[in-house]
């Protein structure tokens, strides 16, 4: 068995998350490259080993000590039961930052409209737990069955309905399934090993990276905004400014201006910028940026 001393053993999502966490990683400053036949990519950080790994058995490795950390949805935290260290919430999903559904659907064509209607009837999912959870909770006797995958195409023909995870709703819609519940909702989680928590440096570089990993997630809808404003206009243009706390405001060799400088959500700049203009700012630059640290 390979053996990865003095490193920090990172599980990266392999499948739906996969492009997404990449991206996430390169604006948090690290470059992960990976490779169409290794499942072991690398990082631009001689201290951490990344493993891909499918977020449904994430956690299982991680509790487990083969990672030491590892990111994954919450669903499949609590669909395996697992005892781990949640480090932190990211919010984002393969095509949103929206949190996911896990939903039951039938088939436009069924006759069932509730969950009650499903009484004795077949269930296929990737969730059984969850699934077994669900429909024990709300009394009603069904039979469950483990899909493999490609679960949408297996209802109304092989099963009566199906629990399935859905981020847009564009999948069901296009195999003409409709949502007659929502059993939960999730998002992605950073999780740790609890033992690796008790190591000095496993738990500092876990930290780090978490702080680097929600700079960057805070970071995506948002900009900097730089300019120069009359000093007899400070007052009006501090008003209409947004901003995290305070605005930045630095002195110029031209005692009658200054230089101010905020952070704030990039949807706003385009009606905010011609309101500052009109108010007399001058040299106004929007930037991007790439994390954001409170």
């Amino acid at each position: 068995m390979e053996t990865f001393e003095g490193k920090l053993v990172l599980g990266l999502p392999k499948g739906s998350l996969e492009a997404a966490t990449c991206e996430i990683f390169r604006k948090a400053g690290y470059t992960v490259n990976i490779s169409s036949r290794s499942y072991y990519p690398s990082i631009n950080d001689p201290d951490i080993k990344p493993i891909l790994i499918r977020s449904q058995e994430m956690s299982r490795y991680v509790e487990a000590g083969h990672l030491d950390c590892g990111i994954c949805g919450h669903d499949w935290i609590v669909e395996n039961q697992s005892d781990v260290v949640e480090i932190c919430e990211m919010m984002y999903s393969k095509a949103t930052a929206n949190p996911v559904r896990w939903v039951l659907c039938v088939h436009n064509d069924s006759p069932y409209q509730k969950p009650e209607d499903l009484e004795g009837k077949l269930i296929a999912t990737e969730a059984v737990n969850m699934t077994k959870k669900y429909f024990a909770e709300k009394g009603i006797n069904v039979k469950i069955e483990f899909s493999w995958g490609a679960t949408e195409v297996k209802c109304p023909n092989l099963v009566d309905a199906i629990v399935e995870l859905t981020e847009t709703g564009s999948s069901l819609r296009a195999n003409n399934l409709r949502i007659i519940d929502t059993l939960t909702t999730s998002t992605t989680r950073f999780i740790a090993n609890k033992e690796a928590m008790k190591d000095p440096f496993k738990k500092t570089k876990i930290e780090n990276l978490a702080t680097l990993l929600q700079g960057a997630l805070r970071a995506r809808d948002k900009v900097g905004l730089k300019l120069n404003a009359p000093l007899s206009k400070l007052e009006e243009i501090s008003a209409i400014l947004p901003c995290m706390r305070e605005p930045t405001i630095s002195p110029l060799k031209n005692k009658d201006w200054v230089a101010m400088e905020v952070v704030l959500d990039e949807v706003t700049s385009r009606d905010l910028i011609p309101q500052l203009k009109s108010l007399g700012a001058q040299d106004i630059i929007e930037y991007p940026l790439s994390k954001v640290i409170p």
